[in-house]
Protein backbone atom coordinates (compact mmCIF):
# COMPACT_ATOMS: atom_id res chain seq x y z
CA UNK A 1 0.00 0.00 0.00
CA UNK A 2 1.02 3.53 -0.92
CA UNK A 3 0.08 6.92 1.14
CA UNK A 4 1.27 9.95 -0.42
CA UNK A 5 0.78 13.22 1.92
CA UNK A 6 0.01 16.68 1.08
CA UNK A 7 2.81 19.36 2.02
CA UNK A 8 3.35 23.03 1.39
CA UNK A 9 6.15 23.77 -0.96
CA UNK A 10 8.63 26.42 0.81
CA UNK A 11 11.02 26.67 -1.67
CA UNK A 12 11.92 25.61 -5.37
CA UNK A 13 15.48 25.18 -6.81
CA UNK A 14 14.94 25.38 -10.60
CA UNK A 15 18.02 24.40 -11.73
CA UNK A 16 17.86 20.58 -9.56
CA UNK A 17 14.59 19.93 -9.83
CA UNK A 18 14.02 19.73 -5.84
CA UNK A 19 12.15 21.56 -3.65
CA UNK A 20 11.68 21.69 0.05
CA UNK A 21 8.20 21.20 1.28
CA UNK A 22 6.74 21.43 5.19
CA UNK A 23 4.15 19.86 6.84
CA UNK A 24 2.97 20.04 10.66
CA UNK A 25 6.45 21.84 11.35
CA UNK A 26 8.94 19.38 9.36
CA UNK A 27 10.61 19.80 6.38
CA UNK A 28 11.77 17.54 3.63
CA UNK A 29 14.28 17.68 0.67
CA UNK A 30 11.89 16.14 -2.76
CA UNK A 31 12.39 15.69 -6.31
CA UNK A 32 10.08 17.58 -8.69
CA UNK A 33 10.96 15.72 -11.61
CA UNK A 34 7.34 15.00 -11.89
CA UNK A 35 5.80 17.84 -11.58
CA UNK A 36 5.74 20.84 -13.50
CA UNK A 37 5.33 24.72 -13.01
CA UNK A 38 5.10 24.15 -8.78
CA UNK A 39 5.95 27.32 -6.75
CA UNK A 40 6.60 28.39 -3.49
CA UNK A 41 3.22 27.77 -1.33
CA UNK A 42 2.31 25.18 -3.78
CA UNK A 43 0.79 22.14 -2.02
CA UNK A 44 1.94 18.95 -3.43
CA UNK A 45 1.58 14.99 -2.85
CA UNK A 46 5.17 13.69 -1.73
CA UNK A 47 5.35 10.19 -1.60
CA UNK A 48 9.41 8.09 -0.98
CA UNK A 49 10.82 11.77 -1.60
CA UNK A 50 8.98 12.57 -5.27
CA UNK A 51 6.10 15.59 -5.68
CA UNK A 52 3.16 12.98 -7.43
CA UNK A 53 1.06 16.07 -8.04
CA UNK A 54 -0.24 19.07 -7.40
CA UNK A 55 -3.45 19.84 -5.26
CA UNK A 56 -5.46 22.71 -4.11
CA UNK A 57 -4.79 24.08 -0.33
CA UNK A 58 -8.42 22.92 0.15
CA UNK A 59 -7.78 19.63 -0.93
CA UNK A 60 -4.82 19.31 0.97
CA UNK A 61 -6.32 20.33 4.05
CA UNK A 62 -9.65 17.99 3.77
CA UNK A 63 -7.44 15.21 3.09
CA UNK A 64 -4.84 15.85 6.17
CA UNK A 65 -8.20 15.95 8.94
CA UNK A 66 -9.28 12.85 7.51
CA UNK A 67 -5.81 11.69 8.34
CA UNK A 68 -6.26 13.68 11.54
CA UNK A 69 -9.84 11.27 12.08
CA UNK A 70 -7.69 8.11 11.07
CA UNK A 71 -5.45 8.86 14.22
CA UNK A 72 -2.22 9.40 11.51
CA UNK A 73 -0.23 12.11 12.53
CA UNK A 74 0.47 13.27 8.65
CA UNK A 75 4.25 14.04 9.08
CA UNK A 76 6.58 12.86 6.02
CA UNK A 77 9.00 10.33 6.84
Amino acid sequence: MCLALPARVVAVEPATDMAVVELDGVRKEVSLALVEDVVVNDFVLIHVGYALNKVSEEEAQLTLALFAQAGLNGKPA
